[in-house]
């Protein structure tokens, strides 16, 4: 009898053992393994030079979600970040208000590792900047990045044969030790608000807001100087906005657009408009504010005119003059708008949310039509549904809005920098017309982008050997299907 529970006990074990080892491969198969790859060591060039699969010029969010799922994947990734600390406009300039495309039906249409943030802003766990940099941390872990590069130089050539007609095949920067290094990589992308690299690549500005109005000169959306506060009674202005409903009222006394929830409050215009700065670079438009919770609140509202930040002497201008307007304007919320009666100022971001700024033509340029029609590409790589908002300019003082779209798609081809054939731009450097850019500019629409195109990279790219402008409709029909059932990403109807 002992013999025989010892020999079923071992048939047991190796039942059990044949289980696991199906779901192993079951496992496998519906998380391919290059999602979890060990990471590729980038190869030597040359004396000062390294070859990486992808570098990423920038290190706002949308363009390191294209390199951490390229970095998963296996692939070597490298992030140079002008910038002096890394994180962009969502960390150092601590824009923490985020926007929410949507169709139609009200339904989000965040998606992929956005979905994840965006859950926990909505539910309140994700609101104050420590829990913005801690998950943009866990994005960026295992990635090496060089802070404080300039870029000096690029090297393009002629692709030959068919194609897109050129190549960049390397990048030169100024290291902070003093040093310049050089770099080659399969794919490069533009991933900062400065359009560090492509302005170096001879493509044509897609013209911006001076469209609107045949301006003869560059015009761009104002930046933002993020305000933070403490001490703010968020209960006392949720009340007294109720207080003075009907909307119709809450309209006249307030401004359009005004409302008020536990989380989130916009509008007030009526009053803040008011408001007059020291300085005429500088408004303070209606309020767009987030409850952090503990009586701290975020306000995007302080709209800065004419930076260029391309330039660090206009960055630092405008964040001095809006830190120096900020006292100002907590005294006069202080006096004007409920539960503010003993807000404080809460600390001063580092950095600037920047809008706007030059864009170059990519293989396709989206425009308002597409946006408006709800129109779907074969190569969608995202969605988008936010309204058509164009922020503020000298020359178009209170900004200007052009209706809200259903759900629409956006194609790899408005991420591909024209007549290159290994250059992907990310984030605000789509490839859009200014109303259509209206739309596309918010960050869960660029950022799932990113994403599909680092995923496209290491799989289209690094493992099937096809350049991403070679993929055909046949690939992507391939493509919806595998990032829907791998990844939870649909990008198509």
């Amino acid at each position: 009898m002992t013999i025989y529970f010892e020999i079923k006990r071992a048939l047991v074990y190796r039942c059990l053992l044949a289980f696991l080892c199906f779901l192993v491969l079951l496992g496998s198969a519906r998380f391919p393994a290059a999602a979890t790859a060990a990471p590729a060591s980038p190869a030597s060039c040359g004396p000062g030079c390294t070859r990486y699969d992808v570098v990423v010029i920038g290190s706002e969010i949308e363009g390191v979600l294209l390199a951490k799922r390229a970095h998963e994947a296996g692939l070597s990734v490298l992030i140079l970040d002008p910038r002096e600390k890394p994180g962009g406009e969502l960390i150092q300039g601590q824009m923490l208000v985020l926007d929410e495309p949507n169709d139609n039906r009200k339904r989000s249409l965040v998606q992929g590792e956005m979905k994840f943030l965006y859950d926990g802003y909505n539910a309140g766990t994700i609101r104050k900047w420590s829990a913005f940099e801690n998950y943009y941390r866990k994005l960026i872990r295992g990635i090496p990045m060089r802070s404080g590069i300039t870029l000096d130089g690029v090297e393009v050539e002629n692709a030959g044969g068919e194609g897109n007609g050129k190549t960049l095949k390397s990048v030169t920067y100024l290291a902070k030790d003093g040093k310049l290094y050089q770099v080659q990589a399969g794919y490069f992308v533009e991933n900062t608000d400065f359009s560090a690299l492509t302005v170096h690549l001879g493509n044509k500005r897609i013209p911006g807001m001076e469209s609107l109005y045949n301006g003869k000169k560059p015009d761009y959306m104002a930046a933002t100087y993020m305000l933070r506060f403490k001490g703010v009674n968020w209960g006392k202005l949720h009340q007294a906005v109720l207080e003075d409903y009907p909307l119709t009222n809450v309209v006249k006394k307030y401004g359009s657009n005004t409302y008020v929830d536990w989380d989130f409050a916009t509008g007030f215009s009526n009053i803040t408009y008011q408001y007059k700065p020291r300085d005429s670079q500088l408004l303070l438009r209606g309020l767009n504010a987030t409850y952090q919770k503990d009586g701290e609140v975020i306000i995007n509202g302080l709209l800065i005119y004419d930076v260029d930040p391309s330039d660090p002497k206009s960055v630092r201008s405008a964040v001095a003059k809006a830190k120096a307007e900020a006292p100002d304007i907590a005294k006069f919320l202080r006096q004007h708008i409920p539960g503010f009666s003993k807000a404080e100022l809460n600390g001063y971001p580092d950095y600037l949310y920047i809008r706007d700024y030059n864009r170059y033509e990519t293989e396709y340029v989206l425009n308002y039509q597409d946006v408006m029609s709800g129109r779907m590409f074969w190569d969608n790589v995202t969605i988008g549904g936010y309204p058509v908002d164009l922020q503020a300019t000298r020359a178009v003082a209170k900004g200007i809005g052009y209706g809200k779209p259903d759900r629409y798609g956006i194609p790899l081809r408005s991420f591909e920098l024209k007549s290159y054939d290994n250059v992907l731009v990310a984030g605000k450097n789509i490839g859009a017309e200014i109303k259509a850019y209206g739309s596309a500019r918010v960050i869960p629409t660029t950022a799932l982008a990113g994403e599909t195109m680092g995923i496209l990279l290491a799989r289209e790219w690094k493992q099937g050997h096809k350049r991403l402008s070679e993929l055909t409709p046949a690939d992507f029909r391939r493509i919806d299907a595998y990032l829907k059932k791998d990844y939870g990403i649909q990008v198509t109807p």
